[in-house]
């Protein structure tokens, strides 16, 4: 894997490239991991949004931020914009061409927003990065990441009240998510963020109530449910709207186009919205 940030883009933006040769272990692994037979063989088409196991950013411990993620000041392509906790809060994918496995990619990653504003809970900022991931001289995906950062919770605030998720699915589908998977896939996405795994920081440092299932967990499991219920994908949308733990179960719910995900309690966890490759 090679890694490198090009300034000479227009307006001088830095574009941040990287490549992979997509090993078709990984993706085996996740689908072991969500407990899918494992399929994956060099020359084999990824399952979508399976491209998150791959193009890998390490950094040596001294560059990590306190939530285990890099430190923004040395990540080269998010800016520090001063708040300490991150989420992502959502994104958008074109698919245009299926990605193999074994068969050498190339991610190019640049930032095509960032603001700070002041919200009701105080100070927000919002970043939006744009990938396109090139693979046999074809760009074949294309995906805007939605970051959202934030203050620390005061001691004692309220916290927010999340939306009420729908009851009129036409398929639903019955998941949980073990501290074991939550490990493996922040393994797999070399995703160090501590709220997903170590327990004391997720509930004293960040207020919440157990382990974080990882957002692109949640939105991977429901575009598996929409490819297998509509066929290939040419785009694909969702937004995080509450967080799940770990110790919930949850229903992948799915109507026509929309699908959700919606908690024990009737939160809406997660909105998406699916179009099938004509």
């Amino acid at each position: 894997m090679t890694q490198s940030i090009d300034t000479a883009s227009p307006k001088d933006t830095k574009v941040f490239r990287s490549t992979d040769m997509m090993d078709p272990a990984r993706s085996a692994a996740l689908q072991v991991a969500l407990g899918l037979q494992p399929s994956m063989t060099a020359g084999a088409e990824l399952p979508p949004f399976f491209h998150q196991l791959y193009f890998w950013t390490p950094m040596p411990p001294d560059q990590l931020g306190r939530d285990g993620h890099p430190g923004l000041s040395k990540s080269g392509l998010i800016p520090d914009l001063g708040l300490p906790r991150r989420m992502w809060a959502g994104g958008r994918l074109q698919f245009e061409h299926p990605l193999q496995a074994g068969v050498e990619a190339e991610k190019r990653s640049a930032v095509e927003r960032s603001e700070r504003k002041l919200g009701r809970t105080g100070p927000l900022g919002f970043v939006t990065l744009r990938h396109d991931i090139h693979q046999q001289g074809r760009c074949c995906l294309s995906e805007w990441h939605d970051l959202v950062y934030r203050e620390d919770p005061a001691p004692g605030a309220p916290k927010p009240v999340p939306p009420r998720a729908r009851e009129d699915e036409e398929v639903a589908r019955q998941v949980s998510f073990s501290s074991t998977l939550l490990f493996r896939y922040s393994a797999l996405t070399f995703n160090g963020h501590r709220i997903h795994y170590d327990l004391d920081y997720a509930c004293e440092v960040e207020g919440y109530t157990g382990l974080v299932v990882h957002g692109p967990l949640l939105a991977q499991q429901l575009m598996l449910l929409a490819e297998e219920l509509m066929g290939p994908l040419a785009e694909f949308s969702f937004r995080a709207t509450a967080p799940l733990m770990h110790f919930e179960a949850a229903s992948l719910c799915c109507k026509g186009r929309d699908l959700w995900v919606r908690a024990p309690d009737g939160r809406q966890c997660m909105q998406a919205q699916a179009v099938p490759r004509a």
